[in-house]
């Protein structure tokens, strides 16, 4: 049953590997740019259309919020589209919205094309993860999802520095234009090099909101918000503890930022491989090598050396643990994934959200030098919340 019938497709399917994967890695780069590259614009955006940089600083939550909600929406008004035809579709969104970006009169309109393109992130994200999967035997799934979610962790290497660079010579326009170029090429390669799939069966809306509900796809959307609750509960606040705390100049934390980067990259490999090999207990000892590292940089951040070499470990652990996260979702909603894996990009933007605040206000009530310890403890609640996936998981196995 299982002789010819799948091994003849399966060869057609995998040839495309590298260029089929590129292109979604591609698409992920250009998304992972247009979401963090106004970071690095805010004075220029700010200046610009004569806003506060507070108010500015909005278009990011404005996006992170378009994220969360746009992605199961979309999905579940787009659950019956082809899946190639759905990426081209997206990423037609995505352009569309960066280029209203250029040419956004005001701060109002500049606003609604960031939502525009946050429609895009969860969803091309979501699909792209699930063709990934279909484009290589079953155990290297994780690794193509990682090398799809490479693209968002190049993006803040070479990426955003470069599209802010762009912003800072040619004006902020300038950056969304270039990463809607980047669409336009990615656009174009999804068309040459992804295979039209054939879907075996078309999933109802029911049964994708029935995929979302189940109890375990719960648990992991949760452990998962969590996870970037602590990398974000730390991050977005990694520059005053690099300069208060640490004592580097400004202009030095871009570097460290960049080093960042790389070990977030190498770790999203990294854990891509790790889930291949053992899926959960790979994921479980990644958030506890996760609390650990956090904890130790509330000690290290006082020495520049120590604090460096933490802060890229930390790097690492905290992007290891999303392609797993991502399978793990696919793996528990197998009869109608597609909502449930744009739904885990959803979860993970409220966790960026929800971090980010908590970082907040651990600063203001406890004091920065708490920051590390408060996200090796909520690193702690996600640590327990995969462990009892798993512990559910076996009990089930056990009395069926």
């Amino acid at each position: 049953m299982n002789s010819t019938g799948t091994t003849t497709p399966q060869a057609k399917v995998k040839e495309p590997f590298p260029f089929a994967l590129l292109s979604l890695t591609l698409g992920a780069f250009a998304i992972g740019m247009t979401e963090f590259v106004i970071m690095g614009l805010l004075p220029n955006v700010a200046r610009d259309l004569d806003v506060s940089i507070p108010q500015a600083g909005q278009l990011i939550t404005g996006y992170a919020l378009g994220v969360a909600v746009g992605a199961p929406v979309l999905t579940i008004l787009t659950h019956k589209v082809p899946q190639k035809k759905l990426l081209c579709l997206l990423m037609l969104i995505f352009i569309l919205g960066n280029l209203l970006a250029v040419v956004a009169p005001n701060y109002g309109l500049l606003m609604g094309a960031r939502m525009i393109t946050a429609l895009a992130h969860g969803t091309f994200l979501g699909a792209g993860s699930l063709i990934a999967s279909r484009l290589v035997r079953p155990e290297k799934r994780a690794g193509a999802v990682s090398l799809v979610l490479m693209g968002l962790t190049v993006a803040n290497i070479v990426g955003v520095p470069f599209g802010t660079f762009i912003g800072q010579q040619l004006g902020w326009r300038a950056s969304f234009g270039a990463i809607g170029f980047i669409g336009i090429l990615s656009l174009i390669a999804i068309i040459i090099t992804i295979p039209a799939l054939t879907q075996e069966k078309t999933s109802s809306i029911l049964q994708e909101v029935r995929g979302v509900l189940k109890p375990q796809v719960l648990l992991t959307l949760l452990t998962g918000a969590i996870g970037c609750g602590s990398l974000f509960t730390v991050f977005t606040y990694i520059t005053p503890l690099l300069t208060d705390l640490s004592g580097f100049a400004e202009h030095q934390v871009t570097w460290i930022l960049v080093l960042f980067g790389i070990g977030v990259t190498l770790g999203n490999i990294l854990g891509g491989r790790l889930a291949d090999w053992k899926l959960m207990p790979s994921m479980i000892v990644n958030f506890a090598v996760l609390a650990i590292i956090l904890a130790v940089l509330s000690f290290t951040i006082h020495n520049r050396v120590l604090g460096v070499i933490t802060v890229f470990v930390w790097g690492m652990a905290a992007f290891g643990v999303l392609p797993g996260l991502q399978v793990r979702i696919m793996n528990l909603a197998h009869e109608a994934p597609l909502l449930a894996s744009t739904s885990n990009h959803s979860a993970l933007n409220l966790g960026n959200a929800g971090g980010a605040f908590l970082g907040g206000w651990v600063i203001n009530h406890l004091g920065l030098n708490i920051l590390p310890w408060a996200g090796a403890t909520v690193t702690v609640l996600g640590f327990l919340g995969a462990v009892l996936s798993l512990m559910l998981e076996k009990k089930s196995q056990n009395s069926a």
